[in-house]
């Protein structure tokens, strides 16, 4: 078996954060890197960059302006597999396979607009029938399988800096909370993040744009997330988030999520 380190981030437009890419590839020299919110084109990803930095392996399903994922590795992979569960063709899933039969997903949730009413909102009513759909498909679920990304809700009182505040903000509401642990006991995913920071450990993974220094409040919430099937936990070595990307030239509004696995 070898170490193999993942990253999943929400760079929020390949193209004007690649030199954030290049800076976390430096200090981390992870194996597989899941990014969502790429906002790019398959025909306008930069590629070669890439396979300058050793990322030789690059499964694209790309969207111009918004959406978009992409699996960049520096290891075999077979397979590609993309879901609709958004069910209206935005490019929000891909999957692949690793050297080892593990099946990796990465995914990007709608984040379900500010209403959080689907009669006022049909954003949020999409991002519910999202998860829906997910937790069918995980029911169904047989193989040992990680999945990764954005999943646009922080469930735990200590995911976000103010339960009380945010009990009727879109991402900490009670029906997404509800929801996301429907899809968790459909597969029994295991919740790496807390597996490694037990709450109440404050952990987060997300600061708004909105405050000009996201340091002064710490308003953060923990959108981004790493499950693994039950069967994998004992093969997972490791696993942080990179909070200091957050302070990096132009940054994205979330930061990287750091995985080891045996594999």
């Amino acid at each position: 078996m070898s170490l193999t380190k993942l990253v999943s981030w929400n760079i929020n437009s390949v193209r004007i954060r690649l030199p954030l890419i290049e800076q976390l590839v430096t200090a981390e020299q992870p194996d597989i890197i899941c990014l969502q919110e790429t906002k790019v084109r398959d025909s306008q990803f930069p590629h070669e960059a890439f396979h300058a930095l050793g990322y030789t392996t690059r499964i694209l399903h790309g969207q111009p302006m918004h959406h978009g994922v992409a699996i960049l590795s520096r290891v075999p992979l077979v397979e590609d597999r993309r879901y609709d569960w958004q069910d209206n063709g935005e490019a929000r899933h891909i999957g692949v396979r690793l050297p080892n039969g593990i099946l990796l997903e990465n995914v990007y949730i709608p984040a379900g607009g500010d209403i959080p009413d689907r009669d006022e909102n049909p954003k949020f009513g999409q991002k519910l029938d999202f998860y829906e759909r997910m937790t069918r498909w995980s029911e169904g679920l047989r193989e040992p399988t990680i999945m990764m990304g954005d999943f646009n809700i922080a469930p735990l009182e200590s995911d976000v800096w103010s339960h009380k505040q945010l009990l009727k903000v879109v991402s900490h509401t009670p029906v997404e909370v509800e929801t996301m642990q429907r899809l968790r006991d459909a597969h029994d995913w295991q919740d790496i993040g807390r597996h490694f920071v037990p709450a109440p450990e404050r952990l987060y993974t997300w600061w708004s744009y909105r405050s000009k220094d996201w340091t002064v409040g710490d308003r953060g919430r923990r959108l981004d997330h790493v499950w693994t099937s039950p069967e994998i936990l004992p093969n997972i070595r490791s696993h942080h988030v990179l909070e200091a990307a957050r302070s990096w030239d132009r940054p994205s509004d979330h930061i990287p999520l750091i995985t080891e696995i045996e594999l």
